[in-house]
């Protein structure tokens, strides 16, 4: 299936395994997902990249991601903070965050929905499934789900 009409959107991949990384890039290009995905390994960085500071602060956070991929411990700032700071922030508090993980600790879950995680999906072991599920995340965040309006500066 091809979903390139939403190729120009770009994803952020927040993951600090290296392993772990490769998996989900090898899986969207098997799903021939071809947006552009920038991969921040920690938090900080993602923090960074989305707010247009420390190294990303030439960049600005004019142009924000369509999907974050959130992982959920990260050295420096783990995902729930990261997840927590997205929300508080009028700039991307209605930006689409699902939460790529392989905890299935009940109280991971319930945290990642309590600071308004979109969606949980587990990390499974085996590629071929890995691959099912990242192809739906991407038809459904990136083709068929409607996004939120951009919010304005002015506005």
């Amino acid at each position: 299936m091809d979903i390139s009409g939403a190729d120009n959107r770009i994803i952020l991949l927040v993951e600090d395994n290296p392993g772990d990384e490769a998996l989900t890039l090898r899986a969207l290009k098997k799903n021939n997902i071809r947006n552009e995905v920038v991969v921040a390994r920690d938090g900080v960085e993602a923090l960074d990249y989305l707010f247009g500071t420390g190294t990303y602060a030439v960049r600005g956070a004019q142009q924000l991601p369509e999907l974050v991929l959130l992982d959920l411990k990260l050295p420096r700032v783990d995902g729930l903070e990261v997840l927590h700071r997205i929300r508080g922030d009028e700039r991307t508090r209605l930006l689409p965050v699902i939460m790529l993980t392989s905890s299935l600790e009940d109280r991971d879950v319930f945290e990642s929905y309590a600071r308004g995680c979109n969606s949980y999906v587990r990390k499974p072991i085996d590629f071929n499934e890995f691959a099912e599920a990242v192809r739906q995340l991407g038809l459904y965040w990136l083709v068929i789900n409607v996004g939120a309006p951009k919010v304005r500066n002015n506005v």
